[in-house]
């Protein structure tokens, strides 16, 4: 999982693509390479052992037809050349055991060395089309890469004395961008934060997604306070959607809206529709309680409301947990929904860089299936007042 922001689950910092997925796969990643020498090894390996069978067995055993696979297993993980090589090299092998044999090289032993060599063709043939759709699959990571920074910047480690903690993961093996979304800002007097659930799936979702993200960037510097951003966002969904090309108009997002000014303890949040935070004060862990939350972004419905702001204190010490509802949703084998506030409680004396890779850890293990919703968490840990040293004061 990557501080401060995978998506594919963080504690350190990749400043090409921070999701958490990504940096959970740092071992499993290991593994892959180490099998992955394995599989190359594996026709060398099939050579030498149907040789040395064919040989220290009875002349009735043949055990020379193994050969005919090492072609084969060659494509898997070697070039079109290497694999032509193997194919070759499995072919002269034959030949030597039928010399060995004493059977003569015309006819049979000609046909099976052609036979050897055709498999070896197409086996190098097979190469190059699996080594033609990886450059072509390379090509689609980097350009996801590039649409999760230019969508997605990584989160910042720090905002002023604020500590920025993501977990993000898509539903969508592989992908890297997905219909949760989350945005940080230091803005003059404040941090703002925005995190966010777009209804739906897919890249209707992602484009939706994106809208917001950039609506936000944008009026989190001209806004006066929350409402007027969340009125914002609202507008530049409208606008968006009124071009007619778009699946935007077909989609809404429940958003959490979170400022944090720099000269006093507090927090004020705006929720449209959005999962509460949990917030761990003074020894306590406890939902933030909404007198009134406002409707999501973009529902289908005429509502011309006010939006209503929570205070609530935070101060050096205290941690705010955001999260997506693939947090609060998962649910067990049971059906049981995931209890994140005890969890969370549970974490309260671990240090504020292990809870977003604890939580995505315990994620996985309560959920049924695996996380089959895309899934994001901010953590914003307010730091302590340094105690100053004696040569300080000095």
């Amino acid at each position: 999982m990557n501080k401060k922001g995978r998506g594919n689950t963080h504690t350190a910092m990749d400043a090409g693509a921070t999701f958490w997925a990504k940096m959970i796969n740092v071992d499993s990643s290991r593994s892959v390479s180490t099998r992955y020498r394995l599989v190359r090894l594996l026709p060398v390996l099939l050579i030498a052992a149907a040789t040395l069978t064919d040989l220290y067995t009875p002349a009735r055993e043949r055990y020379d037809a193994f050969l005919y696979l090492v072609p084969g297993l060659a494509a898997v993980a070697w070039g079109a050349p290497a694999t032509m090589a193997f194919g070759v090299a499995a072919a002269l092998v034959d030949a030597g055991l039928d010399a060995v044999r004493g059977e003569p090289f015309l006819p049979g032993g000609l046909a099976g060395f052609v036979l050897m060599m055709v498999f070896g063709a197409v086996a190098a043939w097979s190469s190059s089309v699996r080594e033609r759709h990886e450059r072509e699959a390379r090509r689609m990571q980097e350009v996801a890469e590039v649409t999760q920074r230019a969508m997605q910047h990584p989160l910042p480690d720090h905002l002023d004395d604020l500590d920025l903690y993501l977990l993000y993961e898509t539903s969508v093996a592989g992908a890297h961008v997905g219909g949760d979304f989350y945005k940080a800002l230091q803005v003059p007097g404040k941090v703002c934060v925005m995190i966010g659930d777009v209804q739906g799936k897919g890249l209707g979702a992602v484009e939706t997604a994106a809208v917001l993200l950039a609506s936000f960037r944008e009026s989190a510097y001209t806004a006066p306070d929350l409402p007027a951003i969340a009125h914002q966002l609202q507008i530049s969904m409208r606008n968006y959607a009124a071009r007619g090309d778009t699946v935007v108009a077909d989609r809404f997002a429940t958003v959490l809206l979170a400022e944090i000014p720099h000269d006093r303890p507090v927090v004020r949040l705006l929720s449209c529709g959005h999962p509460p935070p949990v917030r761990q004060h003074g020894g306590r862990t406890e939902y933030v309680d909404f007198r009134a939350p406002s409707l999501p972004i973009n529902l289908p419905v005429a509502v011309d409301e006010d939006h209503v702001v929570e205070e609530v204190s935070f101060r050096p010490g205290d941690r705010l947990l955001l999260y997506t509802d693939g947090v609060s949703e998962t649910r067990d084998h049971g059906g049981a929904f995931y209890p994140l506030k005890d969890r969370v409680s549970g974490w309260a004396r671990e240090p504020d860089e292990k809870i977003a890779g604890l939580l995505a850890d315990d994620l996985h293990r309560f959920s049924r299936h695996g996380l089959d919703d895309d899934t994001a968490a901010v953590l914003i840990a307010r730091r302590a007042a340094r105690v100053p040293k004696e040569e300080d004061l000095v």
